[in-house]
């Protein structure tokens, strides 16, 4: 049974990041859905431990780029490279024609680098100039990145932001799980120890299963009133795309899937609602005054607005 899968891979993550299990849930669905996931959150917390146990969970290929200012899109995408052999050029393929690619530090790096992934992001494919390739299924960025409060940080314009499904930030853990953190720090941090518990076809195949799942009218009107009120409210400079109203859709559906159901409930879109919009908003410089934030804002229009 699918939901047997998906729950393997849950316990599997959950030996490395202790007492997170909405957070980690939320790292399946974005998954599930298709999706492309942002992780910002302070260094130390986990966030390269939780990819790579997600990699492993799945037997998927991983590779792991360190984001630095002197990054080169070539660095992610590849490079041509003269064979003297054959008498011309053949194309070496970068980390980015892996399964899982994880954009680690992704705004430490010049925004002309992180446009090197929109292609990836947005269509699963890379042009080069003299060719054109199709990534391997399923495939999924994963990207850290520290707050913009810190030194040395490039802010991620609105088209780079937009492609990913949600935003999601781990914390600090409670009193409770860091004491275990601090006696089994060896064994969490030891990946080694995870072993695969799907394939690639199962995730595919889960993957299709949430792309047909039901959703009523009501819903749908439900998503594009929450995305309305984003585009209407003096709090916000931006509102919410298109593009993230589909998003919306799909993490909704995941959830639904990802928990039991064939149809996707208002509930589901509500929880949806803050990770897959947030970072996609700018709030108006008045809200900035009233050091109000997005997800008090989103919140706050979800009082506002019920489903039919």
């Amino acid at each position: 049974m699918k939901n047997e899968i998906i729950l393997r891979i849950l316990d599997n993550l959950n030996k490395v990041i202790l007492g997170k299990e909405r957070i980690l849930e939320n790292v399946l669905i974005a998954l599930l859905a298709k999706g492309h996931l942002l992780i910002e959150d302070i260094p130390g917390v986990g966030k390269t431990t939780l990819v790579k146990a997600l990699a492993k969970s799945i037997d998927l290929s991983y590779k792991r780029v360190q984001f630095t200012p002197d990054l080169m899109p070539s660095d992610i995408i590849g490079i041509s490279i003269y064979d003297k052999d054959r008498g011309g050029f053949i194309f070496k393929k970068g980390p980015i024609f892996n399964q899982i690619f994880l954009a680690d530090e992704i705004n430490r790096t010049s925004p002309k680098t992180q446009s090197s992934l929109l292609q990836a992001m947005e269509e699963g494919e890379v042009s080069t100039e003299d060719d054109h390739y199709v990534l391997e299924k399923p495939f999924m960025v994963l990207a850290t990145q520290n707050p913009l409060e810190y030194q040395g940080t490039f802010p991620l314009p609105e088209a780079q932001l937009d492609r990913f499904l949600m935003k999601i930030s781990l914390g600090y853990p409670d009193k409770k799980n860091e004491i275990a953190i601090l006696k089994n720090n060896d064994i969490i941090k030891n990946t080694c120890e995870i072993n695969p518990v799907a394939t690639k076809t199962d995730i595919r195949d889960i993957q299709d299963e949430v792309s047909n799942l039901t959703a009523h009218d009501d819903i749908l009107d439900y998503i594009i009133d929450i995305a309305n009120m984003t585009r209407n409210c003096k709090d916000l400079k931006l509102g919410a795309s298109p593009r993230a109203s589909i998003d919306l859709l799909k993490s909704s559906k995941a959830r639904a899937y990802l928990y039991g159901r064939n149809y996707v409930i208002p509930d589901d879109v509500k929880e949806m609602v803050v990770p897959v919009l947030s970072h996609r908003l700018i709030i108006s410089s008045e809200a900035r005054m009233e050091r109000k934030t997005t997800e008090e804002i989103l919140h706050e229009l979800l009082n506002q607005i019920r489903c039919k």
